[in-house]
């Protein structure tokens, strides 16, 4: 059985030594991967005993970054009241294809593709038309 966390003992490992951080309501130890994230050791200390969701989802990262994740889960977030509301503004990002587009982004898409595929039918006709007319 996965270990539970409150917020505010997650909150308390803050340091370089001793990290914590949430992502999507799991709690993870990032204090051995402190010296080998790519992106320094600021942008850890920086979520240090917090929810990083939204900071991870922003940045995007791989497959593989989300592997190394896994490895380092601790437990899970057990809310209680006065807790800080989740962050779920950028889970949005995690149904994200591969370059990150969103369902919605990819939506845009075909829509697109969709109006350039009708109009160039519709130019065709029309000169297609206008060539018939011509030859008469």
């Amino acid at each position: 059985m996965s270990q539970e966390f409150t917020f505010k003992e997650v909150a308390a490992h803050n340091t370089k030594k001793d990290l914590f951080v949430i992502i999507h309501d799991q709690v993870y130890n990032s204090s051995s991967f402190v010296d080998e994230h790519p992106g320094g050791e600021e942008v850890l200390l920086d979520v240090a005993g917090q929810d990083a969701t939204e900071a991870f989802e922003d940045v995007g990262h791989s497959d593989e970054a989300r592997e190394i994740l896994e490895g380092m889960k601790a437990g899970t977030l057990k809310r209680v009241d006065g807790d800080p509301a989740p962050k779920v503004a950028a889970t949005d990002k995690v149904s994200a294809g591969p370059g990150g587009a969103s369902k919605s982004d990819s939506s845009f898409g075909v829509g697109l593709y969709a109006v350039i595929l009708v109009g160039g039918l519709a130019a065709y006709f029309a000169y297609t038309f206008m060539q018939s007319k011509d030859a008469k």
